[in-house]
């Protein structure tokens, strides 16, 4: 690979980003980070960057100084004279607040795609953003990826009949409904009322399931609510089997504790937020292959989209630019 291309991470994503220099065929450039005893911390690169494209890999997801760490990387890329500054960011955090839906709230999301501009990205690589319109939210090319690439192909493997592929939620049913037609299979929409975030009032499922291998498929999960409600509602409906499949998996308070305890005989995510800890029921899928052809195609200036193009699907490890 191009002497000129340079892959760096912040800590939040070190364990994913080493996987993506690996398979990119290059070792990360050493950043070192000094912490001062009241918390206040600054990061440094060791390598010369004068001339290169960098690629500075870090999901946002809490505590803020994640996001934090990622803007002083680009600010510091820039200030050491690097060529382009492309800041990957698999998950980007804050991405709910994306819209104003009640008074005096601020746009997180468009907030941050602000102060990534400011601070020197001259492009964004992102993975299943919350909602597709945060793109617009730049100022900059935004290369929004999507997990279907990994999700369709272990879903095959699977082998499973009478598929039905299932929304938690309303606002999710473009994103089933895609699975399912490239799937052939049947489709099911979950309908929630949420009295409060976090928080899961009433729901109830819209669709056939009887008898049926059923995937719920979102793009976070957090505490584990909604998606735990939807696969004890569907298998009561007398489904055969429910599984779920979810992009980004915060999975934050007691998640792992409903997720063990729900209907859900698996679920499948990746490794864009790293797991607090594991369990029996959790499927991670790397992205490491996905973002390294990304990287790699926007390296040599050619087509991402190829990369999914499911009426002619190729392993990932066939694709060459």
């Amino acid at each position: 690979m191009s002497l000129k291309v340079k892959i760096a991470s912040g800590r939040a994503s070190i364990a994913l980003a080493e996987r993506i220099a690996k398979a990119y065929n290059q070792e990360l450039v050493n950043v070192e980070v000094c912490v001062y005893s009241d918390g206040e911390f600054q990061p440094a690169f060791c390598d010369n960057l004068r001339g290169s494209d960098v690629f500075i890999i870090q999901s946002t997801f809490p505590p803020a100084e994640n996001l934090l760490e990622l803007l002083y990387l680009i600010d510091a890329a820039r200030r050491a004279s690097a060529h382009k500054i492309i800041a990957v960011i698999p998950y980007f955090g804050v991405a709910r607040q994306d819209r104003k839906d009640k008074p005096r709230v601020p746009i997180g999301a468009k907030l941050v795609a602000n102060l990534l501009t400011v601070a020197g990205a001259d492009r964004i690589i992102t993975m299943d953003l919350h909602a597709d319109q945060i793109q617009g939210f730049f100022d900059v090319p935004v290369d929004n990826i999507y997990a279907s690439r990994l999700f369709l192909p272990y879903l095959k493997s699977r082998v499973l009949d009478n598929l039905c592929l299932a929304s938690p939620d309303t606002g999710g049913t473009r994103r089933a409904a895609t699975y399912a037609k490239y799937l052939g299979a049947d489709l099911a929409i979950g309908f929630k009322q949420r009295p409060r975030p976090n928080e899961v009032g009433t729901l109830q499922i819209i669709g056939d399931v009887k008898d049926k291998n059923v995937f719920i498929v979102d793009d976070i999960i957090d505490t584990a609510g909604t998606i735990c409600k939807a696969s004890n509602a569907i298998k009561s409906l007398g489904a055969k089997s429910v599984r779920a499949m979810c992009v980004h998996p915060v999975l934050s308070g007691n998640a792992y504790e409903n997720i063990e305890a729900s209907a859900l005989e698996e679920l499948i995510t990746t490794d864009t937020i790293p797991l607090k800890r594991t369990s029996s029921k959790i499927t991670v899928l790397s992205t490491d292959k996905l973002f390294a052809k990304v990287i790699n195609g926007v390296v040599s200036s050619s087509s991402i989209s190829s990369l999914f193009d499911y009426d002619h699907f190729m392993e990932l490890d066939d694709i060459t630019f």
